[in-house]
């Protein structure tokens, strides 16, 4: 399918109920419909914690839950695909309507709760993984007694599938998993992980990345960074969505929810800079939060972003967004001149 038909199909769906709308999405990637990126130039490839990337720009997790259309999205253009939240056992989520679009805002406001098919439908898609750079979200089910070895559990069964994983402790719609990210827990979580991996399998290194919520003070962003870095972890992925509320104009403003799209990019972008002083070169860092043009991207990767994804800007713009994205960065790298990603990353 064209760009022009892309975007004219984003239209049509405009209309529809968001989550009704997102489930058609899947439907048409699955039947082959999505769009066919062209070749990336050289000046955008990079690497992530020892991932090659085609380029830098990649698909946040909440668009393919349950691994169905990581290869429509990589052939999209995409340099690499983060699938989930999975969670050990099947679950429905929270109520519906939990996916509210802020027109005039930009923005999205979810409340999805982990919402997927379970670990064992994602194993069996994630198991035809062949090509690309496919990483694996990690979450707990709701009423588990024991959220910490839903983590592990997720780390054995995914094991030699994804190509990193991400363990996301961040998301304001499961009540008390942001509690993970205080130092206690976070050095429990992280130990017990870590001592799993190094009882698996030991091949090709598996990266692993913490996704941290927007809404962390200094003490706070000072005492993660500490814990990632003593537990050997690859990065941290800035941010989740926030459960602050900027001044926002659409009808849908007063929902509860995570808030995600266009007023999350300065704020986000903000504590991607106080994560990289406090990383202290110890990790890499993953931008996230806002990111809808080439601007934002490169704005990410100047503040010290290896690496961005991106989700929300898709139910404005479609699919075909990211070309127009690594088109302007490249260009505001090259005018720069920038001989790489790399290169530019935190220069600010």
């Amino acid at each position: 399918m064209t760009a022009d038909l892309h975007g004219l199909a984003t239209l049509a769906m405009r209309g529809l109920d968001p989550e009704y709308a997102h489930g058609l999405a899947i439907k048409g990637l699955k039947m082959g419909l999505g769009p066919r990126a062209p070749a990336d130039p050289p000046l955008l490839a990079t690497e992530l914690a020892g991932l090659k990337l085609p380029n830098p720009i990649g698909l946040a997790p909440g668009f393919d839950k349950d691994a169905e259309v990581f290869g429509p999205m990589l052939t999209a253009g995409f340099g690499f695909v983060e699938c989930g939240t999975v969670t050990p056992l099947p679950q429905v989520g929270n109520p519906k309507p939990r996916l509210f679009r802020l027109w005039q805002d930009r923005a999205v406001i979810n409340r999805m709760g982990f919402n997927n098919q379970g670990l064992e439908a994602f194993a069996a898609r994630l198991a035809h993984h062949r090509r690309g750079v496919v990483g694996a979200n990690l979450g707990a089910n709701k009423d588990s007694v024991d959220r910490l070895a839903d983590y592990t559990a997720g780390l054995r069964r995914l094991w030699g599938m994804a190509s990193y994983f991400t363990i996301n402790i961040s998301s304001p719609n499961t009540p008390g998993l942001r509690a993970l990210q205080t130092k206690a827990a976070l050095e429990d979580l992280l130990g017990r992980l870590m001592d799993t991996a190094d009882s698996l399998p030991q091949g090709v290194a598996v990266p692993m990345f913490l996704k941290v919520a927007p809404d962390l003070d200094d003490d706070e962003i000072e005492a993660i960074a500490d814990t990632v870095a003593a537990n050997r972890l690859d990065g941290v992925i800035v941010s989740n969505t926030t459960v602050a509320r900027p001044l926002l104009k659409s009808r849908h403003a007063g929902e509860a929810g995570g808030l995600s799209g266009a007023p999350l990019l300065g704020p986000s972008t903000e504590v991607l800079r106080r994560f990289r002083k406090a990383a202290d070169g110890r990790f890499l860092l993953i931008g996230a939060g806002g990111i809808a043009s080439g601007a934002d991207a490169y704005a990410k990767i100047r503040a010290g972003a290896s690496a961005v994804q991106l989700y929300s800007a898709l139910a404005y713009e479609g699919p075909g967004l990211v070309v127009h994205i690594k088109r302007d960065l490249s260009q505001r790298l090259q005018a720069d001149g920038f001989r790489s990603v790399a290169e530019a990353v935190g220069a600010e």
